[in-house]
């Protein structure tokens, strides 16, 4: 006489038999979803926390990206030790801003008063159009329409004060985090190689090769991809400031460095920089002179957008604009302006990491490179001092290949 299923079990399988599987998968997907989600919750707010310590690295990370072909000259040209090249490349980038920064503050401290100026007459302009033109709206009405507007002001000053300790704060934190980065920048330069296989050690033995592997092919999608924005955004400078000193505009080193900058942040900087230009003709020198300078912004823009990026970045390290929009979006949640310029590099390279690691190698010819791994190993442990000198963690030829 065999015994039969006990009672607890039989309900227990006629109640999972009674829920249909449609909605058993569905149920099973959706916690693994809200999971996902909440886990990248947690990470955004981390990082919307902790900006003040990962942007200085990621800016220095960025920034040795760009000096290391300079610090590789030095070193191979000029017989520079890896250390004085590598403070030297620091210097120079320094010398660079401060010489930027100091034309730009030059021409906006001449020429912001006249435009000011300008921007004033043209108020009072549009207030006697808005008067005396189809529109007819009683000029006593808009004089205290502006009246009340200043009224409004007066009122608010403590929180307008208080705006301006915040960004004093901010200001403060900016510099402090200016210096974090330019100090990483300078050992990233010197000591990269070594910094990276500390963090390799930190993974079991069995996996380093392979992290290794996928990183090489990160920091190589990297590379391009940051090195190419910059000459993007060189000449989305160039064409908009030649484009402003034809027309007559004042300003127009400003404004080619506001683009610059506004450049490596996609759709958002091109939108904002273009209408900076377009308003600083508008007011300068009228409708006429704002309708071409917007058809210099959007030549510009449609050249770079539909010409250079995809030549200069090809089919490896691109990104569909769907991904792109969306990475700035999350970016700017998590950190703001900073998160939106950093988005989209981040995503780049771990594109390139993740397809790595499930099989697919985007950059093949890169091949494989378990001895340089290990040599930087023995270095931290102190027995590779006969090695003759560290292998960089990518070459200028693999990043161009």
């Amino acid at each position: 006489m065999t015994a039969g299923p006990e009672p607890g079990a039989r309900g227990a399988g006629s109640v999972a038999d009674a829920v249909p599987r449609s909605l058993r998968v569905a149920a099973a997907w959706s916690w693994r979803v809200l999971l996902v989600l909440g886990v990248i919750a947690v990470v955004v707010l981390v990082l919307a926390v902790s900006k003040v310590l990962w942007v200085p690295v990621v800016v220095a990370l960025l920034l040795t990206v760009l000096l290391s072909p300079l610090v590789d000259l030095l070193v191979r040209r000029a017989r520079f030790g890896r250390g004085l090249a590598s403070a030297t490349a620091v210097v120079l980038l320094l010398a660079f801003v401060a010489g930027l920064v100091t034309l730009a503050g030059r021409q906006i401290v001449t020429g912001f008063g006249d435009l000011w100026a300008q921007a004033q007459a043209g108020f009072a302009e549009l207030l006697d159009w808005l008067a005396a033109g189809p529109l007819g709206l009683d000029r006593a009405e808009l004089d205290d329409y502006l009246d009340q507007a200043g009224a409004q002001l007066s009122e608010h000053s403590g929180t307008l004060v208080q705006g301006a300790v915040s960004a004093t704060v901010t200001v403060g934190h900016v510099v402090a985090g200016a210096l974090v980065a330019l100090f990483t920048t300078l050992f990233f330069l010197k000591d990269g190689p070594l910094v990276w296989a500390w963090l390799v050690r930190l993974l079991p033995a069995h996996a380093r090769e392979r992290a290794h592997e996928a990183g090489r092919r990160g920091l190589v999608t990297l590379t391009a991809f940051t090195r190419t924005q910059v000459l993007v955004a060189l000449i989305d400078a160039v064409g908009i400031g030649v484009g402003a000193a034809l027309l007559g505009l004042p300003l127009v080193v400003p404004l080619a460095v506001l683009v610059f900058l506004a450049s490596f942040i996609p759709f958002v900087g091109a939108i904002a920089t273009g209408a900076i230009a377009v308003l600083v003709a508008l007011v300068d020198a009228g409708p006429g002179t704002a309708l071409a300078m917007l058809a210099v912004v959007v030549a510009v823009q449609q050249i770079e957008s539909h010409g250079l990026q995809p030549f200069l970045l090809g089919h490896a390290v691109s990104l569909h604009p769907v991904a792109v929009l969306l990475s700035v979006t999350a970016g700017s949640l998590a950190a703001g302006v900073v998160g939106a310029l950093f988005a989209v590099p981040f995503v780049a390279t771990l594109n390139t990491v993740v397809l790595y690691l499930h099989g697919r190698d985007t950059f093949p010819a890169l091949g494989t490179d378990p001895e340089g791994l290990h040599r930087w190993l023995r270095h931290l442990d102190g027995e590779g001092a006969a090695d003759g000198g560290l292998p960089p963690v990518v070459d200028d030829e693999e990043v161009t290949s």
